[in-house]
């Protein structure tokens, strides 16, 4: 499945028999162990410290099993993006697996290990997660610190998980996020989830907010086959189903794809072969040795950050994408006026194959359009397995549709509750098929 990069993986020393293995995004420094961002401008590159999530991770008992492929720097849409091979989805190995914590979904969904690590900057985690037919959570912005892993977007950043059940997602949140005053942004509130959240049966009471632009034309039928039965089974453990607007929503793929290339311009002009990264063989050549060592995708997107933030353009472009975010925000704070969270799909498709859009960067943007506003946002978003559906181009295979669960900031309990609880009620539905890899 290529979850796994192609650079030699240490061997891993589990603490004891109970250690619980779990994989890790090759962004996320930790000390000794060589950490690439999946780019061949860092390939020889072994971290002196460790980032403060796996440094948690490990506090609490758990072992780092490997890093996982994943699109270079966390830039792509799909897992091809990498230096060292596309991942591969293990439900169709032809098949892309999905965003950039591409190998994280694929060893979680494969059997590899029980967990993964990841980050969602614009729907890293949710979009594989729903891609592989697996759990995948987002938490609020800042509430897992940044420190150690390698800055893509630094506004929007955001460490998660992978896993097979909520329950789980649940229990590496509680391990890992914590204040740390290494990252500035980091929050300061008290982590915790109340038990008895696992024994909910219903929904009782909840408001759950159903908003109609996510409901457009250009997702696939069978996407939306998948998402209509599973509000239907919402109904039917008593919520309260909502109508909601976010209106500006059709803004989120242009505001995300100004805002993050200008962070990426900033964050990426470091790895120049000097200061950080691969000389090449011209020596101190500046722009021989990133065109060298850094991808396509980087390279475009950096070009597209140094343009919005350039003189006569910065009020134009980044200004402006700033004020619509912050409209998008709005958006979100006044649907939680009247909802307790919100149901969308993850991604208007499923899986394609391998190499299919590679030559259409616009069509692959559009792919993140129901993850990019919550990103923009900051709320804290999980994604959870609930049906299948048959792609267009082969009518023998069905694959896995997620549903996306998003909750106010700081309200990651109300969220995996409702997961939790939806994860039930679909499990004979989502059990009924396996990968290919068994």
């Amino acid at each position: 499945m290529n979850a796994f990069n192609t650079l030699p993986i240490e061997n891993p020393t589990f603490a004891n028999e109970n250690s619980l293995p779990i994989a890790v995004k090759d962004i996320f420094c930790e000390v000794g162990i060589r950490t690439t961002a999946s780019s061949k401008m860092l390939e020889n590159f072994v971290p002196p410290y460790e980032s403060t999530v796996t440094e948690n991770m490990k506090k609490a008992g758990f072992v780092s099993f490997g890093k996982t492929n994943m699109d270079e720097f966390a830039m792509g849409w799909s897992g091809e993006n990498s230096a060292f091979g596309p991942a591969k989805n293990p439900w169709d190995p032809t098949r892309i697996p999905g965003w950039s914590s591409s190998g994280s979904a694929v060893a979680v969904a494969a059997g590899l290990v029980p967990a993964a690590l990841g980050t969602d900057t614009g729907g890293s985690i949710r979009q594989p997660a729903s891609m592989c037919g697996i759990v995948g959570f987002k938490p609020t912005y800042g509430r897992n610190s940044r420190y150690g892993v390698m800055a893509m977007a630094s506004s929007l950043d955001t460490p998660g998980y992978f896993t097979r059940t909520v329950r789980d997602a649940g229990l590496l949140y509680e391990a890992t996020a914590a204040h740390d005053s290494r990252d500035s942004t980091s929050l300061t509130e008290k982590v915790s989830i109340d038990e008895s959240i696992w024994n909910r049966t219903d929904l009782k009471w909840v408001r759950i907010g159903v908003p109609k632009e996510y409901f457009i034309e250009g997702i696939d039928s069978g996407v939306r086959s998948a998402i209509d039965n599973a509000i239907a089974k919402i109904r039917e453990m008593w919520a309260e189903v909502i109508d909601i607007s976010l209106p500006h929503t059709e803004h989120g793929v242009s505001v995300y794809y100004t805002v993050c290339p200008a962070e990426v311009a900033s964050n990426l002009a470091r790895y120049d072969g000097i200061r950080f990264g691969t000389l090449s063989g011209n020596g101190n050549n500046i722009v021989e040795n990133r065109s060298e060592g850094l991808g396509s995708e980087i390279q475009r997107r950096s070009l597209v950050g140094s343009y919005v933030l350039s003189s006569g353009f910065y009020d134009a472009y980044y200004k402006k994408a700033t004020a619509v975010r912050e409209l998008i925000r709005n958006d979100f704070t006044n649907a939680f006026t009247q909802v307790d969270v919100i149901v969308t799909p993850t991604a208007p498709t499923v899986a394609w194959k391998i190499g299919s859009k590679w030559a259409d960067p616009l069509a692959l943007y559009l792919e993140d359009i129901f993850t990019l506003p919550a990103s923009l946002a900051g709320v804290p978003g999980l994604t959870v397995p609930v049906w299948y559906a048959t792609p267009k181009d082969d009518s023998s295979v069905d694959l896995p549709v997620g549903m996306q669960i998003l909750g106010p900031i700081l309200w990651e309990e109300k969220i995996l509750m409702v997961g939790h609880v939806l994860e039930q009620a679909m499990k004979e539905v989502v059990d009924s098929k396996k990968p290919k890899v068994f």
